[in-house]
């Protein structure tokens, strides 16, 4: 593990809080969130430093942390770009046009699925269901849904975030304590 890798202090905190809800000994438990802070602290992934810090905080084996991180398409294994455009690509979404959104997204940013913008703002992936199929088609971004898209609803959503130019994450402070 990189030396000086270490949470800012009120990630930490929120860690702390997180591993609370557990029993003792059982704070492998709070493995979920703790990716998900992890990759919002550590610009939108989790590189294998990243991944021991995660494992040394909830004392358990780095190898526990991989199997989880590399199993679930929430966690990024490689740099992304600082809006992960998600697309739900399965049957409901599919059905109502999602295939046609990934293609205009694809045209709008100059990307394929899976690339990033040269720029580092945006990436593209298509996932499994995120469970919005009575507003399909739809995409996330970070903690937000974005439903019954039109090229126009991408249009804007693409404005608008290259106007703020924040990264999006998963978790936000309200995320984090209904977790």
């Amino acid at each position: 593990m990189e030396k000086n890798l270490q949470f800012k202090p009120e990630t930490l905190k929120l860690i702390k809080e997180v591993m609370s809800r557990y029993p003792e000994g059982k704070h492998k438990s709070a493995l979920l969130p703790v990716l998900h802070l992890a990759q919002a602290e550590f610009d939108g992934w989790l590189s294998a430093p990243v991944m021991d810090l995660v494992a040394e905080v909830l004392s358990i084996q780095s190898i526990e942390v991989y199997e989880v991180a590399s199993f679930y398409s929430m966690y990024n294994l490689k740099p992304v770009g600082k809006c992960l455009l998600e697309v739900c690509r399965t049957s409901s979404c599919w059905l109502r046009g999602a295939e046609d959104i990934v293609h205009h997204i694809e045209k709008t940013l100059g990307i394929k699925e899976g690339e990033t913008t040269p720029d580092g703002m945006f990436t593209l992936k298509t996932v499994e269901c995120l469970g919005s199929c009575g507003t399909a088609p739809m995409l996330q971004c970070g903690a937000q849904f974005h439903e019954n898209l039109t090229f126009e609803k991408v249009d804007q959503l693409v404005s608008d975030l290259k106007k703020d130019g924040a990264r999006k994450t998963y978790f936000d402070e309200v995320t984090v304590t209904h977790y």
